[in-house]
């Protein structure tokens, strides 16, 4: 008579663990390479928004395990942003602005740190992590290097998403933005 109940509570159990993953698998940032959203911005035109990292950089890893799995910084990111992932010693190559970009010197294979991908290096990108942006059109706009919370990183996700950024010209008026930014992201 056992084995009657067994049965039912298993399915239920396996039901529960199925939209677990689901919701959990929900709550990630779309990432795409740089010649992705390149093309995807040439149908929609959308920001960028790339997480530039290296295997081996520990804060990179902080970074994505706190800071990229925050439900606020997920929606927001996969709403108004193309999300890429980046790696600054890897061996991606794209078109870039009339210029192919690669990592010639790239080793395969190698642990630890790697070459410099030629693209990081014309971003002048040299601390991992470092979330860089681009505009509409894949004009660079700024990097932001170092780790960041979710609330840290919320300021710089809406100023750009929002065009703010163009009136901001001196460091006085970014405190000034800053201490006037009301933060809505959850940590």
């Amino acid at each position: 008579m056992f084995y009657k109940y067994i049965f039912p509570m298993k399915n239920i159990l396996l039901l529960v663990i199925s939209l677990f993953s689901i919701s959990v698998s929900a709550q990630q940032i779309k990432w795409m390479s740089m010649g992705e959203a390149l093309k995807a911005q040439e149908k929609k035109p959308k920001k960028i928004f790339v997480d530039v990292y290296t295997d081996w950089c520990g804060p990179c890893k902080l970074l994505d395990k706190k800071t990229f799995k925050n439900k606020d910084v997920v929606e927001f990111v996969n709403d108004n942003y193309y999300a890429v992932k980046f790696n600054a010693e890897g061996n991606d190559e794209f078109d870039y602005q009339g210029n192919t970009y690669s990592n010639p010197n790239y080793k395969p294979g190698k642990k630890g740190r790697n070459s410099q991908h030629i693209f990081a290096s014309s971003l002048k990108i040299t601390a991992y992590p470092t979330m860089a942006f681009f505009d509409e059109e894949g004009n660079f706009i700024f990097p932001i290097p170092g780790y960041h919370t979710p609330q840290q990183l919320e300021i710089y996700l809406k100023m750009i998403h929002s065009d703010d950024y163009k009136s901001i010209t001196t460091q006085k008026a970014f405190n000034e933005y800053e201490n006037e930014f009301q933060g809505t992201f959850i940590n």
